[in-house]
């Protein structure tokens, strides 16, 4: 009977402790990814942080739009080095720059949909619908963090050679900035890149498999994921999902 009993709370556990904590999926649509390059080294980029906070509230967070903040490095030798920044981030904007998606690497720099937007600097909105059909992205996420992306392409997109992305996001993030052009400050924001990965080991069947990036919370009150793709080199995002963490 004891043996019985046993047996039957491993049977009634297996699933649960297997089941997916978070499981995201896209439209077939293309989903649009608002990306600031911003710096806590730079003065002018508090004004746009701020602005990407109010993205949190937005109707259609995660299903329409994915906005996301890179903290570049390169502002970081002029008496303030950002906590967040990384060169990784600086390396993606130069991308953008070497692609020709970008006119020149700057803070506050805004890309949309892999293309430079300067809207903001005259109080536009940014362009949220491209129209384009990509395929069907989804996400899974287990218990032990190891995250599982698959893709459906549209027929466009069929065969290309892809790179799988994933990020680890950070809200409610409060930061006191002792030194350089924000001295004094305490800067307020959501969105940030806390943690970052990617591989370009597709398999036939359009699956990744990637473990979450390692992350330090840094005072986050809440965390979310984004996983996107990529072709080849570009780092234009072709389809992305995102979702908040439990």
């Amino acid at each position: 009977m004891r043996v019985f009993l046993i047996l039957a709370a491993l049977l009634s556990t297996g699933p649960a402790a297997s089941s997916p904590i978070l499981q995201v999926q896209s439209q077939p649509e293309q989903v649009a990814v608002l990306e600031l390059f911003t710096s806590h080294g730079c003065s002018s980029c508090p004004p746009a942080d701020k602005w990407l906070r109010r993205f949190v509230d937005h109707p259609g967070l995660w299903t329409e739009v994915i906005p996301m903040a890179f903290h570049v490095d390169y502002w970081d030798s002029l008496g303030w080095p950002d906590r967040f920044a990384s060169r990784a981030f600086s390396d993606r904007q130069r991308d953008y720059r070497r692609r020709g998606r970008i006119g020149a690497v700057y803070t506050p720099g805004f890309v949309v949909g892999g293309r430079e937007w300067r809207g903001w600097f005259r109080g536009k909105e940014p362009p949220l619908k491209t129209g384009q059909r990509v395929g069907t992205l989804s996400l899974s996420l287990d218990r032990e963090r190891s995250a599982l992306l698959s893709f459906a392409p549209a027929s466009g997109l069929a065969g290309s050679t892809l790179t799988a992305h994933l990020a680890v996001l950070g809200f409610g993030i409060s930061t006191p900035v002792g030194g350089g052009e924000n001295a004094g400050r305490v800067l307020e924001e959501d969105f940030v890149v806390l943690g970052y990965g990617a591989t370009a080991d597709a398999q036939p069947s359009g699956e990744w498999r990637m473990d979450l990036p390692k992350t330090e919370s840094r005072g986050s009150s809440r965390l979310a994921v984004v996983a996107w793709l990529s072709v080849d080199n570009d780092p234009a995002p072709v389809q992305a999902v995102a979702g908040w963490l439990p």
